[in-house]
C-alpha cells in the first residue's frame, strides 16, 4: 500500500509517520493490487485531526476523526475503515465478484447488531440543469433550504454538486467525463 501523509498546520514526528505507516499497512492485505492511501493530519481547533482515504478499484473507503491524542484518532480512523471494509463485503461481493482489486477472505464479517434492511429508492426526482457558476448554486441551495445542488457549470459543461461543509464551509463534487 502507498501511503501519502499531507500535514495542514501540524507537524508530523519521525515517531507518527512510522506509526500511520505500520498501522496502514496492517489494512494491505485487504487488498490484490497496490492502492493509495491519502492520510492527512491536521490541527482543528485544540485536536489533532485525521482524515483517511483509500482509493481502490471501484471502491472508495474513507474515514475521520478528532481527538486531543493524534494516535487515538489514527486507530478510531482505522477502526472506520476496518468497520466500512466489513459493512461493505457482501455487497462488494455480489457486485464487483470479478474485481482482482479486493482480497474478500481477509475482511472480516460484518456482525449486525440489527438487521440491516434492503436498500431500495424510494423516490425519483427529475428537474432540469441549468448553467451557472458555484456561487450560484450555493445561492440557489440556501434559498431552498438543502444540504445540496446539483447544477450545470457554465465554465466546464459538467454536473457538478455544491454541498455543505461544517463551520459554514461549502464544498463542490466536480464530475469528469
Amino acid at each position: 500500500m502507498k501511503i501519502n501523509i499531507l500535514t495542514k498546520n501540524y507537524k508530523v514526528s519521525d515517531r507518527l509517520e512510522e506509526n500511520i505507516e505500520k498501522k496502514f499497512d496492517k489494512l494491505d492485505k485487504f487488498f490484490h493490487e497496490d492502492v493509495t492511501a491519502n492520510v492527512v493530519v491536521s490541527k482543528f481547533k485544540d485536536l489533532a485531526k485525521i482524515e483517511a482515504t483509500i482509493n481502490a478499484k471501484q471502491a472508495v473507503f474513507r474515514a475521520e476523526a478528532a481527538e486531543e491524542n493524534v494516535y487515538d484518532a489514527m486507530d478510531i480512523v482505522l477502526d472506520k475503515l476496518a468497520n466500512q471494509m466489513s459493512k461493505l463485503k457482501g455487497k462488494l461481493q455480489e457486485r464487483y465478484h470479478e474485481n482482482k482489486a479486493l482480497k474478500f477472505e481477509f475482511i472480516p464479517d460484518f456482525e449486525e447488531d440489527e438487521p440491516v434492511e434492503e436498500q431500495i429508492v424510494v423516490k425519483r426526482k427529475q428537474f432540469e440543469l441549468q448553467p451557472m457558476g458555484a456561487e450560484e448554486a450555493i445561492l440557489q441551495m440556501e434559498m431552498l433550504g438543502h444540504d445540496f445542488f446539483v447544477y450545470l457549470d457554465m465554465d466546464t459543461d459538467s454536473v457538478n454538486v455544491v454541498y455543505k461543509r461544517k463551520g459554514n464551509a461549502y464544498g463542490v463534487i466536480e464530475t469528469i467525463r
